[in-house]
């Protein structure tokens, strides 16, 4: 079946994500900086998961580009990643809300791993239906990286939950450089 009602449904949910996310953010009540210092929690947990909803729809873009056609389960598997990310409000929220506490970090890194490797279920259940994307994405590295990034980070929360975010800000920073594979694959065989 074609990919077009999958992409656009995965766009759809993606903007009210992010639009969600940033509802969520309060305005403070006051025209001082100390208004907003209470704030920066909030604005911190908030700009790391519009970076990561940001790599997941840019990813997930390129990803679909690659292929004419979707299966009935890749829909699932999309469904999958989808449920995944609708959870990145309410832990985005929990974290900042609650100054980067130990148990809603580590939440955060639940739901992170968990979409990481929804991910990486989408990306196998595409590279089923096309050949052209598994050439590209071969054994995905730093998809396999970062599930364990966020594993480790789940468990450093309860010890030093800076840590903890370090390491979700280095699996960001790492996916922020832009991984040219599926391009290249898809110029190469036109």
């Amino acid at each position: 079946m074609s990919k077009n009602r999958l992409e656009a449904f995965s766009d759809g949910v993606i903007a009210i994500i992010i639009t969600i996310m940033v509802l969520e953010m309060k305005v403070p009540h006051g025209d001082t900086l100390s208004a907003i210092r209470p704030l920066v929690p909030v604005f911190f947990s908030y700009l790391l998961s519009f970076v990561f909803v940001g790599i997941y729809w840019n990813n997930h873009h390129h990803m679909l580009h690659a292929v004419t056609r979707v299966s009935g389960v890749v829909l699932w598997c999309n469904l999958h990643l989808l449920f995944w990310l609708s959870l990145v409000p309410f832990v985005t929220g929990w974290m900042g809300e609650n100054d980067f506490g130990a148990l809603p970090v580590a939440m955060y890194g639940v739901v992170m791993m968990m979409s990481g490797a929804a991910y990486y279920i989408l990306s196998r259940g595409l590279m089923g239906v096309n050949s052209t994307l598994a050439l590209a994405i071969g054994n995905d590295f730093k998809g396999k990286v970062s599930v364990v990034a966020y594993a480790l980070a789940i468990g450093l929360s309860f010890v030093n939950r800076w840590i903890a975010l370090a390491l979700y800000v280095a699996v960001a920073v790492m996916w922020l450089v832009p991984d040219r594979r599926i391009e290249t694959r898809i110029a190469n065989a036109r």
